[in-house]
C-alpha cells in the first residue's frame, strides 16, 4: 500500500508540474513573437511527452498489479526464498541462484505468462531492472494473447 501512495503522489506532483509548464508555454504564445511563439510551443511538447510517460507507466504497472492477483489466486506467486543481509538487503548469490532457476523454467515454457512473470521477479531480485521490465512486459503480451514481438 505504500507503494501505491508514493506512486500517487508522485503522479499527482509531476501532473502538477505539466499544468504549471504547460501553462507558461501558453503566456509565451500569448506573447505573440515569433521567439517567444517558437519557446511556447517547445515548452508545450514537454508536459505532452511527460503525461504519455506517466500514462505508460501507469498502465504497465496496473497490467502488471492484474497478473499478480490472477497469480497469487492461482497460488502460482513466487515463494520468497531469498537470504537477506543483516541490513536487509537481498543477497546478490541468493538471488542469483533463484534466478537460474526460473530462467530455466521460462526456457521450458516459453508461451506461458507465469513463467515470465516469475522470471521478472527474479530479473528485479537481481537488480536487473531493464530486462525485470522487459520480461514483465513479455508476460503482459502473452497473458493477452499478443504475440511477445508486440510488448
Amino acid at each position: 500500500m505504500r507503494a501505491k501512495i508514493t506512486y500517487a503522489i508522485t503522479a499527482a506532483a509531476l501532473v502538477a508540474y505539466f499544468v504549471l509548464v504547460g501553462w507558461r508555454g501558453v503566456l509565451l504564445i500569448q506573447t505573440g513573437t515569433v521567439l517567444t511563439i517558437t519557446f511556447g510551443v517547445s515548452v508545450l511538447i514537454l508536459p505532452v511527452i511527460g503525461v504519455w510517460f506517466l500514462w505508460k507507466n501507469t498502465q504497465f504497472v496496473r497490467k502488471a498489479n492484474r497478473l499478480a492477483a490472477e497469480l497469487e489466486a492461482e497460488g502460482g506467486l513466487p515463494v520468497d526464498e531469498l537470504k537477506r543481509t543483516p541490513g536487509g538487503r537481498i543477497d546478490r548469490d541468493s538471488a542469483d541462484e533463484v534466478f537460474v532457476r526460473r530462467k530455466a523454467e521460462t526456457e521450458d515454457a516459453p508461451d506461458d505468462w507465469r513463467s515470465w512473470f516469475r522470471l521478472a521477479v527474479a530479473y528485479h531480485d537481481a537488480r536487473d531492472t531493464p530486462r525485470a521490465r522487459k520480461a514483465m512486459q513479455r508476460a503482459i503480451a502473452l497473458h493477452e494473447g499478443r504475440s511477445p514481438a508486440e510488448a
